[in-house]
């Protein structure tokens, strides 16, 4: 992700601020330019600065604290294009519900930060109701009667609130094994999946997609019972990004997706900074990076793999430095390589058609 400024006083700022710590301004994010406008300081949600004569107001989920992005004053919505996916939100008066579904939104914000910046279709259920992108924010019931399962059905992504409770989450992380689990990969891998439909099935790559992740007519449910009750291949590493791909088809695209999306977004950030990697312990050019482009824009997966390769190598180091676990604690096999291309490629294909 980029940096971003306050457009009043030019402090910098996250992508989640709602108010400048510098000079106090009101703030609100501006998807279409990808900037953050300076809003009065008297939190009047009209801008005081506007782009090309035109004024805005906040979504009507940030009284909520749940989002900071702004619509066009005479919009006649009033969600803006994160939150009108939303299809159900937690009951906000219980527990917390409200903390959590926050988290949720902070997420899932990050993700769409993304699709946009990639020219990704997007359709909520309004634009399409049978599969267009729809989220369902649910708590187990109290009794336990009901279990939630975080997944993807025709374009509604279901995530249990469990997942935006870091103790909660990091059960979850270590009884299943997983070396990684983040709310933000969960959206990246459902949104995996909901792209699937899109850009694989119904954009005439399925063949393609097959050669390379497999055949995804074998019975999901039936995979599922196999992966978990025997687990991965000892081998694994040497065809897929996780232990969790191994399982079917679908989630090896979806954990390579999310992988894609982990990758561009980190290396805009590291760009953004200017960051430089070169050890001064070795002469070997594979651990050198100079992070000076657009991730999003790169013509081939080589040039983000030659940026990507040292840069979590430093970031893993400086993590051991602070006592922290590795950040990204996976290898990257040639295998996977190309399947990360071939999702480059489907990517920039749909965005090249959008941008004519």
């Amino acid at each position: 992700m980029r940096l971003f400024g306050c457009q009043n006083c030019g402090q910098t700022i996250f992508f989640e601020n709602s108010t400048c710590n510098n000079c106090g301004y009101a703030l609100g994010y501006h998807s279409e330019t990808k900037q953050f406008l300076a809003l009065n300081h008297e939190g009047d949600p009209v801008a005081a600065a506007t782009v090309q004569g035109q004024k805005f107001r906040y979504c009507a989920n940030a009284p909520h604290g749940a989002c900071n992005w702004l619509l066009p004053q005479d919009s006649a919505e009033i969600f803006c294009a994160a939150c009108r996916c939303n299809r159900t939100i937690p009951d906000l008066t219980q527990g917390n519900n409200l903390r959590r579904w926050q988290c949720m939104e902070t997420a899932k914000h990050r993700l769409f930060y993304t699709i946009i910046a990639l020219c990704l279709p997007l359709k909520n259920r309004e634009d399409d109701p049978q599969y267009g992108l729809a989220f369902d924010f649910l708590a187990d019931a109290p009794s336990n009667t009901r279990k939630i399962f975080t997944g993807h059905d025709a374009g509604l992504i279901t995530i249990n609130l469990s997942e935006a409770d870091d103790v909660e989450r990091e059960k979850q992380r270590a009884e299943m094994g997983e070396p990684y689990r983040t709310l933000l990969g969960h959206f990246r891998h459902e949104a995996g999946h909901y792209f699937w439909n899109i850009l694989v099935h119904g954009g005439g790559r399925l063949e393609d997609c097959r050669s390379l992740f497999g055949d995804d007519s074998q019975n999901y449910t039936a995979a599922l019972q196999r992966h978990y009750s025997k687990g991965a291949p000892a081998d694994w590493q040497n065809s897929f990004v996780s232990a969790y791909a191994t399982a079917h088809p679908w989630e090896d695209f979806a954990e390579t997706w999310a992988h894609y999306m982990h990758i561009v977004d980190t290396l805009e950030t590291a760009s953004a900074f200017g960051l430089r990697i070169h050890p001064v312990t070795t002469t070997k050019r594979m651990l050198n990076a100079d992070i000076d482009f657009d991730p999003h824009r790169a013509a081939d997966i080589r040039k983000i793999m030659d940026a990507w390769v040292p840069l979590t190598f430093a970031m893993n180091s400086l993590n051991r430095s602070m006592g922290q676990a590795d950040p990204y604690p996976f290898t990257l096999s040639p295998s996977v390589i190309e399947k990360l291309q071939f999702i480059h490629e489907i990517i920039h294909a749909n965005s090249t058609a959008r941008l004519r």
